[in-house]
């Protein structure tokens, strides 16, 4: 059985739109870890990374976790409330990126 996989649109503001190739919006895909798992936050981040490296940077620290100056929102609610990098993503996800002002 094949791995599931959602479509993730990540929405940017413009400050950081330049590091995703000038775009407020950057598409990726995440795949789930396993054949019954969900496509996580970090799995779209993995996928960031390898497509718009220098943008993943701005988004994550050293470890691979968020930035503590960015919030970042699934669907609505804050990624770090719906458990960080392990947040399930539902089909179409959109992840708003925010700095702190």
């Amino acid at each position: 059985m094949a791995k599931p996989v959602t479509l993730v649109t990540f929405v940017l503001p413009s400050v950081l739109g330049h590091w995703g190739s000038g775009a407020t919006e950057v598409r990726v895909f995440a795949v789930a870890d396993s054949d019954q798992g969900h496509p996580t936050l970090g799995a779209a981040l993995h996928t960031l990374r390898r497509t718009h490296p220098m943008l993943e940077k701005r988004l994550c620290d050293e470890h691979g976790g968020i930035r503590r100056h960015i919030s970042m929102f699934v669907c609505g609610e804050n990624a770090r409330r719906l458990g960080g990098l392990a947040c399930a993503l539902p089909p179409g996800a959109e992840v708003y990126v925010l700095p702190a002002l």
